[in-house]
């Protein structure tokens, strides 16, 4: 859409143009990728090349890399009953920080009377003391903590918390959705035994997920049965053009991904601080490392949806809360989990920016905030499509 500013590259990116190419190229191809001719083996060695691509993002051996519809679907494999390490006892409950995505707040396969939450601090980030007290004395435990969390940015203790599960004799998963293409990590280096990713998060199509397991995982059960797809773990024809897709802007973004990282570190500065020149504006998780390209603030009295319509309308494409798939704004569980009260929580807009970003948005947003402020911080949001 022209003259619009999309800053919303949380919730999902522009289509790479390497990942269109790809997906175009592959959308030629006529063979299913289990057939052993020479059309079915032209598909399944796109789809290879993309296993390795996505697998080599993260450090982990292709074999080890399961593709999925989505997030939501990989996050539902990952959290199995019965996962172990080797020789290690199986997982017999769940536990998950409060902060999680709600496909792994849902528990996967895990019954509702296995699952137990883990606290957070007031800055969003995981309460380890408290993961601590929940492993104590308990069954071995699958562990699911993000990366990154997707409305605050807040980067979490991953390998802190890694340490802590293990030597209780549990596993770790861990939802690197939102953090993968933002900033570098190795499923190696976090010490996690499942890794979860997406395409549509770093410019790849929608409807494609991975799942990575580390070596010596075992006791995977697929979710859907049927076919010896993805090696038994995930049945089902695999979705060529969008794996393939995903390879490519796996591969592109890896390509730029430090430079892209200063760069937006950079106008997430300039984005803060033109926000705070509005008295009382508070960035949730300021104070912790968060992902370069997220800030999430509120000004005590402002209504988010208003404020989201607000810059809609100055062409502006931000977002509020945490939307149901009906697209209605509910309160945040995340600020809840954090302390903060509805009366701050129902404020809260995020924006988050991505590879197109430039400083000229920045400016622009930030211009057509000063103008919001104005008009909402002052209670006559009758007045909004007047002013814009």
């Amino acid at each position: 859409m022209p003259d619009r500013i999309y800053l919303d590259w949380n919730a999902t990116t522009p289509l790479r143009p390497e990942a269109r190419e790809a997906m175009a190229a592959a959308w030629e191809l006529s063979g299913n990728p289990s057939s052993v001719h020479a059309e079915g083996r032209q598909a399944r060695r796109l789809v290879e090349e993309a296993r390795a691509r996505v697998a080599g993002a993260v450090g982990a051996s292709p074999r080890n890399l399961v593709f999925t519809s989505g997030g939501t679907e990989a996050n539902a494999l990952a959290l199995t009953p019965g996962l172990r390490r080797g020789a290690g006892l199986p997982a017999q409950r769940l536990l998950v920080s409060a902060i999680e995505h709600a496909s792994v707040l849902s528990g996967g396969r895990f019954p509702a009377e296995a699952i137990e939450q883990v606290g957070v601090t007031r800055s969003g980030q995981l309460d380890l003391n408290h993961l601590r007290a929940l492993l104590a004395g308990g069954p071995p435990a699958l562990v699911s903590v993000m990366l990154a969390n997707n409305e605050t940015g807040a980067l979490q203790p991953v390998n802190e918390a890694a340490e802590i599960v293990h030597q209780a004799g549990g596993l770790l998963h861990v939802d690197a959705i939102q953090a993968f293409g933002k900033i570098p990590f190795d499923i190696n280096a976090l010490d996690a035994d499942l890794v979860t990713v997406s395409a549509h998060k770093i410019g790849g199509p929608k409807g494609v997920g991975a799942l990575i397991l580390a070596d010596g995982v075992l006791g995977l059960e697929p979710v859907l049965r049927g076919g010896g797809q993805e090696l038994g773990r995930r049945a089902g024809t695999e979705n060529v053009a969008g794996i393939a897709g995903f390879g490519a802007a796996a591969q592109a973004v890896m390509g730029t991904l430090e430079h892209d990282a200063a760069r937006l570190g950079a106008l997430r500065s300039q984005l803060e601080s033109g926000l705070r020149r509005t008295p009382g504006i508070i960035v949730f998780s300021g104070e912790v490392p968060r992902l370069p390209n997220t800030v999430l603030f509120t000004v005590p009295g402002l209504r988010a949806e208003t404020a989201v319509i607000g810059f809609d309308l100055a062409g502006i494409a931000v977002s509020s809360g945490s939307a149901c798939s009906s697209g209605k704004v509910q309160p945040s569980h995340v600020l809840e989990a954090m302390g903060v009260g509805p009366d701050l929580a129902q404020g809260a807009v995020r924006l988050s920016m991505g590879w197109s970003t430039t400083s000229q948005d920045i400016d622009r947003c930030l211009e057509a905030w000063l103008k919001l402020a104005g008009t909402l911080l002052r209670g006559s949001d009758e007045t909004l499509l007047e002013r814009f």
